[in-house]
């Protein structure tokens, strides 16, 4: 006996109707003289439906689909209706550039169904959010914490589960990272449900768990306004947008990646005010500050910084970039990507699509007879050779490099083909760094230093007074974190660096010429230059109150050897 499969005869038959109707549409179509256009697979943009409103887009059965500039891409089922007309009318009277396609009835009713995710509180410019001022005041108002967020996110999405549409919720999450001085806003799918977290002060923070349902709106609200398509949901996808707000535009790169429950979400939210730290701000002790401040100055050489993603490189860079620039040099940057626009600086964006890597814009750069070059990153061989004879050839070179400390950053580039006998004449100063959150000064409590806690400090000191016998140490009372409002409940509120540098003078240059020397030698090298460690710097930073042991171990190993001169 064959069982009759219901579901699977009906979806048969919708899917002839649907063939059916394709069909009549790309008949209608030839006899009018307009292009067909089925949009069951292609994106609707949000931005080119907000120039009709919904109800009007219904009474004319039009959908305007896509924008660019003033050309604007619709599609109607009944291009002869006077309504129609009408409003074809109107839009070009408003200076807009029609593309007139016909459709089915259903590539209509899909664009409609996009009306629900467009929030009310917004309209914008392709790639834009706008957030009125009045949206902001109440925000701030509203959001003064992490609890406060969670409340209104709670309350929003309820209201968005039971009227459908979401509202004002993804405002409300964006609103609350600049609140929050959150660095990214993570969307993660399980389960049962999604987790949004915030990072604050380079450490994840639980918000809520957000309903599948609404999270699929989230999801395609967000792929929308950054340029994403809505029908790929296996490949990773990057993005960007802007938050438009009465002070300035906040940047939000968006990473898409396909999971086991779902597409995740990553905004980064590049807020310039977090990029304009001065030299002077980075937390360097005063007598590293002294000696990178000659450094940067000099007219040719590299100066190489180091340290994982999220360490604050990219702030340390242009802090010497503002520092150096002046209307007599010519600067030109290679970045990936540019975060912060700085004033008489010629910046570039990497675009590896085009062909356009760190390598080809160093390439090109050095075609455009600049003073100092920044490369946000070397990470071969080639764009390693190119960097050093630039700064062998009479230009100040800025870049980065991936190691652990700074002693590892002439291994690592003689590991890229560098020979190790030109590092003594190309290489100026190499610094490594980190960020450690600081102890919020309205909550944090004294505390006692255990026993290994301890003698970890005599040690530090022993060192860091064999190194400076004029050093006093700062009065041995740590902190450790608590929580309040101020700090929405961390314990930690901003960051500061720790940092570590190896000055190529004449003792590290012996050590060059006579073969590859590793860390340790390097480092045993270096003891004479006086400067203190990440280790050190660290350990007075917890000895002056600014941040603690805990947050210190989060961040460095405080174990490694400690190393004496002999």
């Amino acid at each position: 006996m064959v069982e009759f499969q219901e579901d699977k005869q009906n979806q048969k038959i919708s899917e002839l109707h649907r063939k059916e109707a394709e069909e009549l549409a790309q008949i209608l179509a030839k006899k009018h003289g307009l292009p067909y256009l089925d949009l069951s697979n292609l994106p609707i943009n949000t931005d080119a439906l907000r120039l009709i409103s919904e109800s009007e887009a219904r009474l004319a059965q039009v959908a305007a689909f896509k924008i660019s500039g003033k050309q604007v891409y619709v599609l109607t089922v009944a291009p002869e209706s006077l309504a129609t007309k009408k409003l074809l009318e109107e839009l070009q009277g408003k200076n807009y550039k029609l593309e007139v396609y016909l459709g089915s009835p259903t590539s209509l009713e899909r664009a409609w169904s996009r009306y629900g995710e467009i929030s009310v509180s917004t309209k914008t410019e392709a790639g834009v959010i706008d957030i009125s001022n009045e949206d902001i005041k109440r925000f701030v108002t509203e959001l003064k914490d992490l609890p406060s967020i969670k409340a209104l996110l709670d309350q929003e999405g309820s209201l968005a589960l039971k009227e459908g549409g979401i509202s004002s919720l993804l405002e409300i999450v964006l609103a609350g990272g600049l609140v929050t001085k959150a660095s990214d806003i993570h969307f993660e799918p399980e389960e049962q449900g999604v987790r949004l977290r915030y990072r604050l002060d380079g450490v994840l923070n639980d918000l809520v768990n957000l309903p599948e349902k609404l999270y699929r709106q989230v999801l395609s609200r967000v792929k929308l306004v950054s340029g994403l398509k809505l029908n790929v949901k296996q490949n990773a996808q990057d993005g960007r947008f802007s938050l438009r707000l009465d002070q300035g535009d906040i940047e939000i790169r968006t990473s898409v990646l396909p999971g086991a429950y779902g597409e995740s979400i990553v905004l980064r939210l590049l807020n310039p005010e977090t990029l304009t730290v001065g030299l002077n701000n980075l937390g360097m002790e005063p007598d590293l500050l002294a000696r990178v401040g000659e450094e940067i100055k000099k007219p040719n050489g590299l100066i190489l910084l180091t340290g994982p993603t999220g360490s604050g490189k990219t702030t340390t860079l242009y802090a010497f970039l503002k520092e150096i620039n002046t209307p007599d040099s010519k600067i030109i940057t290679i970045e990936d990507p540019i975060e912060y626009h700085l004033k008489g600086v010629n910046q570039t964006q990497v675009n590896p699509e085009k062909d356009y890597t760190f390598l080809s814009g160093l390439r090109s750069a050095l075609r455009q007879d600049p003073d100092i070059i920044m490369v946000g990153e070397i990470r071969d061989s080639e764009t390693a050779e190119i960097a050093v004879n630039a700064s062998l050839t009479g230009h100040l070179v800025f870049s980065t490099l991936h190691t652990n400390n700074a002693a590892g950053t002439i291994p690592r580039l003689v590991d890229l083909g560098v020979n190790p006998k030109v590092l003594d004449s190309a290489l100026n100063i190499a610094l490594a760094q980190r960020l450690v959150r600081k102890l919020c000064p309205d909550c944090r409590k004294p505390a006692s230093p255990n026993a290994e806690e301890k003698s970890l400090i005599e040690k530090v000191l022993a060192a860091v007074k064999q190194k400076r016998p004029e050093f006093i140490a700062p009065d041995p009372t740590i902190f450790s974190s608590n929580n309040c409002a101020a700090c929405h409940g961390t314990g930690y509120r901003g960051r500061i660096g720790i940092f570590e540098a190896i000055i190529v003078n004449q003792k590290i240059a012996d050590l060059l010429l006579s073969g590859n020397p590793n860390e340790r030698e390097l480092r045993l090298a270096a003891l004479d230059q006086k400067l203190l460690d990440m280790r050190e710097d660290g350990v007075i930073k917890v000895l002056s109150g600014i941040t603690s042991f805990a947050e210190l171990a989060r961040v460095i190993d405080l174990n490694e050897e400690i190393l004496m001169a002999t």
